[in-house]
């Protein structure tokens, strides 16, 4: 039933009951008006419970127009056209609420493009989504949107991706850069090779994940709809025994009216709604029901440390002189223009640290890289040797380089001639947003173990940074499914945190599977538990967070429920609750549970400025190198 119908049908049938009042009570008029009043806001209270009995189902809506019904032949007017009147208002306040808890998922509705701008033969036209085919390149223009998923040809610019990743701050977009729809761009000029067209873009995705999960069950839920199915009936039975013991029909039908479980029915789908709605506007997609129950349960996360934990990419970190005829400039230059002729994943490190440091970083011509030792080359005459000590003439006192390993650091000596100069090392960066991440994770009670298959000492030393639980080290992909089996054995409930590829047997057997940095990966949004959109370490505890918030909304939600109906129920034993005061009371609470849930969908997630700024200089890095 269409809004307006819903809203006219509770005004007029107000209106009438308004009218009655105004009407001199003698007058039959005023008795029509109250009738009139009651069918107006009960035929569809009666169309709905004639459908559920047509599946064989006893609804809510069939106790209430039952209890009216009754009410009619009892000649008490009033207590009919309350009852229907206030039911019909709970269930348009109720609709219309349910609307606005499901505004996450409108506006990623609203968010989706319609036209795009494509060049063809070097002038731009306008056309319609579905007339796009993959490869073709779309322009987008300062203040536009981003009309497909795709690659960036040309140009630059920010672009807000809100709707995708939750991200507050503009990501910088350059050549090679990755682009998302339903994404507006608010500064620049970008040409975009077209790869993910309507319903395979990212947003699509989104939407049909946050679809499903809003109408997926949670346990509870699924326990209560059970409940109440024999709930129902047994109000009926329960009201028709104690009017036939008492030959009181109106305390009967009082009893039908206070044994609606509206409240209890509604406390669950709302909060879970809300929850998932407040979570997929903050980049963060929950499966369902049933996972967001076990979320809030998390007491165990295993996360891998490379890209998740740390920056998944070496950087220079010391720089160091042995000989003090050579500065550490000097150092440096000659190691990069030496690791220039290497393929090494360690040489790309060294040459862009010194380029950080303003050193122009010349090719040598010749060079002779040694197999699991390090680079030997040519520069100026001389021959420089980056790596062990093994390419060196005379050992030097390896003391340093050991301290610097132990600190989970790869160090390496830089010779000229044969002779050692000095020292460089390099180390893949605890990423800045992970110490906060895992504070907060320690604060929600949760126990961080950090699995890699990385060596003992760099793990070692990563964890003591970060302070995480447990470190388990030298890991095959099957050893991490063997722990996260482990820790299950052990009574506890683990969410698995990984990139979706070399953790995937892990990800499956935990409790909740978490995809981190989504965005763009079809698969990873279609089979976590949990996909974090935004490549953002601490929306993982948000997402935990959300979960928990979401359980107890629903654990208070179900206790004014049942708090509600004893104590109208107490109420009508002792004398005092009618059938309109009973109606009342429960439509109140039916309120007083979606405004509790509602509450869910204030936004929480707080995260530094400094880390959003971080976040989109490391992505106008990516996008230019």
């Amino acid at each position: 039933m269409k809004t307006w119908k819903t809203w006219g049908i509770v005004a007029v049938s107000g209106l009438l009951i308004i009218l009655s009042w105004l009407t001199p009570a003698e007058m039959i008029l005023s008795d029509a008006f109250m009738i009139a009043a009651a069918v107006v806001a009960g035929w569809q209270i009666a169309l709905s419970a004639y459908q559920a009995l047509r599946i064989k189902m006893i609804s809510i809506d069939l106790l209430v127009i039952v209890a009216a019904v009754g009410a009619l032949f009892l000649q008490n007017w009033w207590e009919s056209a309350a009852v229907t009147f206030l039911f019909a208002l709970g269930k348009a306040l109720e609709k219309a609420t349910m609307n606005r808890t499901r505004q996450a998922l409108s506006d990623l509705v609203d968010a989706a493009p319609e036209t795009a701008t494509i060049l063809r033969d070097g002038e731009p036209d306008t056309v319609e989504i579905w007339e796009l085919v993959p490869g073709d390149t779309v322009l987008v223009r300062n203040g536009e949107q981003v009309p497909v998923d795709g690659r960036v040809i040309s140009g630059h610019g920010g672009v807000d991706e809100a709707t995708i990743t939750g991200e507050s701050v503009p990501a910088e977009k350059a050549a090679d850069s990755e682009v998302f729809a339903g994404t507006w761009l608010r500064s620049g000029v970008l040409r975009i090779e077209a790869i993910g067209i309507g319903s395979d873009s990212t947003l699509a995705k989104i939407i049909h994940r946050v679809e499903d999960a809003q109408d997926d069950k949670a346990k509870t839920q699924t326990f209560l709809e059970k409940f109440s199915t024999y709930y129902t009936p047994g109000v009926m039975v329960t009201a028709l025994v104690i009017g036939l013991i008492t030959s009181n029909v109106e305390l009967a039908l009082t009893l039908l009216v206070i044994g609606c479980p509206g409240a209890l029915v509604i406390s669950i789908p709302v909060s879970i709604v809300a929850g998932i709605g407040r979570s997929a506007k903050d980049g963060v997609l929950i499966k369902g029901g049933e996972y967001l129950e076990t979320a809030a349960k998390v007491d165990t996360v295993v996360v891998d440390k490379t890209g998740t934990l740390t920056n998944g990419r070496p950087v220079l970190t010391d720089v160091e002189v042995i000989d003090p005829s050579y500065s550490d400039e000097d150092v440096l230059l000659l190691a990069a223009r030496a690791e220039t002729a290497s393929e090494h994943p360690l040489a790309e490190a060294i040459i862009q640290g010194a380029e950080n440091k303003g050193l122009t970083v010349a090719m040598v011509e010749k060079a002779e890289p040694v197999a699991g030792r390090g680079i030997r080359a040519d520069v100026d005459g001389a021959t420089v040797a980056v790596g062990s000590a093994d390419l060196l003439d005379h050992t030097p006192d390896n003391t340093r380089i050991l301290e610097l390993n132990d600190q989970g650091r790869t160090a390496m000596y830089v010779g000229v001639n044969g002779r050692a100069i000095g020292i460089v090392a390099v180390a893949d960066t605890i990423r800045d947003d992970a110490p906060a991440a895992i504070r907060s994770l320690h604060d929600k009670g949760i126990r961080v173990v950090m699995a890699t298959g990385d060596a003992q000492r760099v793990a070692r030393n990563v964890a003591a940074e970060l302070g995480v639980d447990e470190v388990r080290a030298e890991l095959m992909p099957e050893d991490k499914l063997e722990i996260v089996k482990e820790l299950q054995a052990q009574g506890r409930v683990v969410a698995m945190v990984g990139d979706g590829v070399n953790d995937t047997p892990a990800l499956a057997t935990a409790d909740i599977g978490v995809a981190m940095g989504a965005a763009g990966s079809p698969a990873a949004i279609e089979t976590a538990d949990i996909a974090l959109m935004a490549d953002r370490l601490p929306r993982l505890p948000y997402a935990l967070g959300v979960a928990k918030r979401t359980v107890n909304t629903m654990r208070v939600n179900i206790g004014i429920a049942l708090l509600t109906v004893t104590i109208l129920l107490i109420g009508v034993l002792l004398g005092g609750v009618t059938m309109s005061i009973g109606m009342l009371v429960h439509e109140a609470s039916v309120l007083l549970v979606i405004a509790i849930a509602m509450l869910l969908l204030r936004p929480t997630l707080k995260e530094p400025q400094a880390a959003a700024k971080k976040a989109a200089a490391d992505t106008h890095q990516t996008a230019t190198t």
